[in-house]
């Protein structure tokens, strides 16, 4: 089946937590149709991350339209091309909406878009990790025979092409080299005060960490600036670096951190997946059994994260990285 396959749309269009846990599936779907010519559908944030990803010969960065006329140029491209295949890794309202553009006669299409002909129709897909749920949607599709779809069996993603990528360089200029650093990713969506540790209980870790021997790096958006301030208030030497990284220099980062430690948002994903040792917090706005990082990860819940205590968290990371307690 995969070696007829020649014109493949892939689409994944946020946000930046899912769209990292999504590269397990779009790396398998790679390896299977490995001649295949793929284009990535996705949004403008994630231009640059997927043009370096060698998954995909081809990225579209305008999938999700707002006028009529965007709709129908996103519909003249698609066909276009003449897809032979999509995989919808978004499976949402939105890709929906793109699958009924293409009526009549839509390309053979993995998804739950309605009429669908590789349809993922096991009923409790919504139950299911993301990494555990899109090896099920490929297993559907007759591409992943025997896909991990047990709770907990998938593999992280892969982000080693990442650091091929880019040149050697060191993480964070002007740092201390004899000190490893520990990555704080304290922000988070701005509609979602509630997935953030109180900004007060980093600062508070910071010192901790610092009196322990690491470096503390913070990083994250433009607007979470002040949140690095704060921490530097209360740790001088911790390091900001907000609006300062892109996609690949937060994974570079992560891949090279001691230690990484955050709120349930993108970057930390992004830590995580580069092979950061990784503490993240949850608080009951998001369930970790749907949606949690793999890899090297201690999971800490709270009701309300302003409820958790900074001891918990710095005791997590001595478990997760007991050299934090001999670091030079």
């Amino acid at each position: 089946m995969a070696r007829t396959v020649e014109r493949i749309l892939v689409i994944k269009l946020s946000a930046l937590g899912d769209f990292v846990l999504a590269l397990a599936a779009m790396k398998k779907i790679r390896q299977v149709h490995a001649k295949a010519h793929i284009t990535l559908l996705t949004t403008p944030p994630f231009e640059a991350l997927a043009k370096i990803c060698p998954y995909f010969n081809a990225v579209d960065t305008g999938g999700r339209p707002e006028s009529f006329s965007d709709w129908m140029s996103l519909r003249r491209r698609i066909k276009a091309v003449g897809y032979d295949r999509v995989y919808d890794l978004q499976t949402s309202a939105q890709s929906n909406r793109i699958f009924q553009l293409l009526r009549p006669g839509p390309p053979a299409w993995s998804g739950v878009a309605f009429g669908c002909s590789l349809p993922h129709k096991n009923p409790l897909r919504n139950g299911m990790h993301t990494l555990e749920r899109q090896a099920d949607q490929l297993m559907y599709a007759g591409i992943w025979e025997d896909a991990p779809t047990e709770p907990g069996s998938a593999p992280p993603p892969d982000l080693s092409w990442v650091m091929r990528s880019r040149a050697p360089e060191r993480p964070v200029p002007g740092a201390n080299k004899q000190r490893p650093y520990v990555m704080f990713v304290p922000g988070g969506s701005a509609h979602r005060p509630e997935k953030r540790w109180p900004v007060e209980r980093y600062s508070e870790l910071a010192r901790i960490l610092y009196a322990r021997g690491f470096d503390v790096v913070v990083i994250g958006g433009p607007a979470e600036a002040e949140l690095a301030h704060a921490i530097q208030r209360a740790a001088p030497r911790a390091r900001d670096l907000t609006g300062r990284t892109d996609f690949a220099s937060v994974a570079v980062l992560g891949a090279r951190a001691a230690l990484a430690v955050g709120n349930d948002t993108g970057p930390l994903h992004l830590a995580a997946a580069a092979g950061a040792p990784t503490i993240v917090l949850f608080s009951k706005a998001s369930d970790p059994a749907l949606s949690a990082p793999r890899g090297r990860v201690a999971i800490l819940r709270a009701e309300n994260l302003s409820d958790l205590p900074v001891a918990q968290v710095a005791q997590a990371a001595n478990s997760l990285a007991p050299a934090i307690q001999t670091a030079p």
